[in-house]
């Protein structure tokens, strides 16, 4: 059956926040083999668990947007603040600046921040009766904690959503801004995910066993100015588009046939045959299963496997980061290696809870 196609969503700008530093040229050019910046070696685990975790290096909300109403933020929020500044720089509009009334927010995340919910946790059950916990803390508890701050701090008044979907989050994301700009609830929005590094998650990480020997946790955030109707300049200048977004989800023994019906779909509402595809950025590296499983379901809809792109292994497993972190580490191969035509990238996520995605992105000359 041939699926109607869709209308492409113009990618105006990204923020990027992660091992690599700031920006997609960081992490262009760790990808390409050069060094983390200084105080971004992997970090002793410490009283965490026997993995190598890889935080951003020397990372402090403060020096980016000042001290004024960061306190009690967690990390989670703070590195989502800094990419979303990022991208609106890139797109021109700084936080002084006018915003369109109909910019909105569409972030993935799985629970917000863990370890802000465990340190909540620990005051409430060790603190002196009644227990003594600053309310702020509460309040930046809730899993909306990040989108809501976005929001607030550059005055975004559109459409404000959180999609929790693990490892899929990001493409679920992207679906959720797309349906949401069709019908007409925004023209603009700032999309992507967010992950922080904490030893609840290291640890959690290392008893589910899912992760290979050779595997690490990091965090980051990627998020991406898109817009339904760019003005002439932002299309001369974009990114990339994106196509087509198609998710879905089966038991682990239909995993890859139900991957390969969404990168089928996905290309079909993109218009783009199987051999138009230049570059697949794979989601499941390193974990246990799934690894084989999601070339497996590239192959059988392409009929091969074309040029691979594994951000995780070089920022570590970012779990509901990835999708976002997938599409920056494809934007950003794209820029460090211009090809004068353009170009066909495709998205893939797929996760032990029957969880799958595709996204066909194309890339500017």
């Amino acid at each position: 059956m041939i699926t109607a196609p869709v209308q492409p969503l113009t990618v105006v700008s990204a923020g990027v926040v992660s091992r690599a530093g700031y920006g997609l040229g960081a992490l262009g050019g760790l990808l390409a083999g050069g060094d983390v910046p200084d105080g971004g070696a992997d970090a002793d685990a410490g009283e965490g668990p026997p993995l190598r975790l890889r935080p951003v290096p020397g990372f402090s909300l403060a020096d980016h947007l000042g001290r004024k109403g960061i306190k009690h933020l967690d990390r989670l929020t703070g590195l989502s603040l800094v990419a979303c500044k990022q991208a609106l720089e890139a797109a021109g509009q700084v936080a002084s600046g006018p915003v369109p009334e109909r910019t909105g927010v569409v972030l993935a995340t799985n629970t917000g921040s863990v370890a802000g919910y465990s340190d909540l946790l620990y005051e409430t059950l060790t603190l002196d009766k009644p227990q003594l916990i600053h309310p702020g803390k509460f309040s930046h508890s809730v899993m909306n904690c990040s989108a809501g701050q976005m929001a607030i701090r550059h005055r975004l008044k559109g459409l404000n959503a959180t999609v929790a979907g693990g490892r899929s989050a990001g493409l679920y994301a992207f679906r959720h801004a797309r349906m949401a700009m069709t019908v007409g609830h925004a023209d603009r929005l700032l999309v992507g995910g967010a992950e922080e590094l904490s030893l609840p998650m290291a640890w959690a990480w290392h008893h589910t066993g899912t992760l290979r020997e050779e595997a690490s946790v990091g965090e980051g955030c990627a998020m991406f100015v898109v817009s339904a109707e760019p003005s002439e300049q932002e299309r001369e200048s974009a990114l990339a588009e994106l196509l087509a977004c198609e998710v879905g989800h089966a038991g682990h023994r239909g995993l890859r046939n139900r991957l390969a019906t969404s990168i089928t779909r996905a290309l079909e509402r993109s218009g783009c045959a199987p051999g138009d595809v230049d570059v697949v950025s794979l989601g499941a590296t390193h974990h246990v299963g799934l690894e084989r499983l999601e070339e497996g379901a590239v192959r059988l809809a392409l009929g091969r496997v074309p040029e691979q792109v594994r951000v995780a292994e070089v920022l570590g497993e970012t779990y509901s980061a990835g999708g976002a972190l997938q599409l920056a580490a494809l934007l950003a191969r794209w820029q460090d290696e211009p090809a004068g035509r353009p170009r066909i990238g495709l998205v893939t996520t797929v996760g032990h809870d029957g969880d799958t995605g595709a996204l066909v992105v194309r890339g500017r000359g």
